[in-house]
C-alpha cells in the first residue's frame, strides 16, 4: 500500500493516474445524473405536505453533504501533505477547494429558496445555517490563503493549517439540529422523513451523482494543476511536444 502511495506521489504517474481515471467518473456521472433527474422529477411522487416544492431536496441534501464531505478531503489531503510531504496530497486539496465551495453555494442558495415558503423568510440565523455559512467562508479563506504566496509549497502549508483548524466546524454543522433548537428541520435521510421508497432512491442516486462530478472534478483540475507546477520538466516537455506532434 506504501509503495502504491509513493508511486501515485510521482507527478508523472499521478498525470497519468488522473487521465485513466476521468472518463470513468464523468460518463457514469453523465449517465446517473439523468436516471437521477428522471426519477427525483418524475418517479417520486410529490410531498404530502410540500407538495411538488419539496423536489429541491435532491439538490440540496447532496449539495449539503458534499461540502461537508469535500472539506474533510481537503483537510486531509492538507495534513498528508504536511506530515509526509507529498506534493500530490496538496495538489487535490488545492483543487477542491474551489469545488467545495460550489457546493456550498448551492446548497445555502437551494436551502434558501426551499425555506422562503417553508419559513416565510430567505434566511435566518439559525445553528444549521449560519455554521454552513461559516464553512463557505472557510473555503474562501483557504482559497486567498493558498493565493498569497508565490511559493505553492509554502501556500500549501500555510492553507492546510487552516483546513485542520477548520475541522471543527464540521461536527457543528452535523448536530447543530439536535444541540440547539433550530429551525432548520432535522435529519431527513434515516429518519423516515422520506416517506415512499423512491424519495430514498431518487436521493440515492442523486447522491452518487454529486459524488462523481466532484471525482470527475478533482481528476481534471489536478492534471491542470500539476501541469503548472512541473511545466519545467522534462516529462512534462515531452508531453506537450507529443501533442503538437
Amino acid at each position: 500500500m506504501w509503495k502504491w502511495i509513493q508511486r501515485q506521489a510521482s507527478p508523472k504517474v499521478f498525470y497519468q493516474t488522473c487521465t485513466k481515471l476521468t472518463p470513468w467518473f464523468l460518463l457514469p456521472f453523465i449517465v446517473l445524473g439523468a436516471i437521477g433527474l428522471y426519477w427525483a422529477l418524475v418517479v417520486s411522487p410529490a410531498d404530502y405536505q410540500q407538495g411538488d416544492g419539496y423536489r429541491i431536496i435532491y439538490i440540496h441534501v447532496p449539495s449539503a453533504i458534499m461540502s461537508m464531505t469535500v472539506y474533510g478531503v481537503m483537510a486531509i489531503a492538507g495534513g498528508i501533505g504536511l506530515i509526509w510531504q507529498i506534493k500530490m496530497a496538496e495538489v487535490v486539496a488545492k483543487v477542491s477547494a474551489p469545488i467545495g465551495a460550489a457546493f456550498t453555494i448551492i446548497a445555502l442558495a437551494t436551502g434558501a429558496i426551499w425555506g422562503k415558503p417553508m419559513w416565510g423568510t430567505w434566511w435566518v440565523w439559525d445553528a444549521r445555517l449560519t455554521s454552513e455559512l461559516i464553512l463557505l467562508f472557510l473555503y474562501l479563506a483557504y482559497m486567498s490563503l493558498n493565493n498569497a504566496f508565490d511559493n505553492p509549497r509554502t501556500a500549501a502549508k500555510a492553507s492546510s493549517i487552516l483546513a485542520i483548524v477548520g475541522l471543527v466546524n464540521l461536527p457543528i454543522i452535523h448536530y447543530s439540529v439536535k444541540w440547539w433548537n433550530t429551525l432548520h428541520q432535522g435529519y431527513t435521510v434515516g429518519t423516515g422523513g422520506l416517506k415512499d421508497p423512491d424519495m430514498g432512491i431518487a436521493l440515492g442516486i442523486m447522491f452518487l451523482v454529486f459524488v462523481l462530478l466532484y471525482a470527475a472534478l478533482v481528476t481534471i483540475k489536478a492534471k491542470t494543476e500539476v501541469l503548472t507546477r512541473e511545466q519545467n520538466s522534462r516529462w512534462v516537455k515531452d508531453l506537450v511536444t507529443g501533442e503538437r506532434s
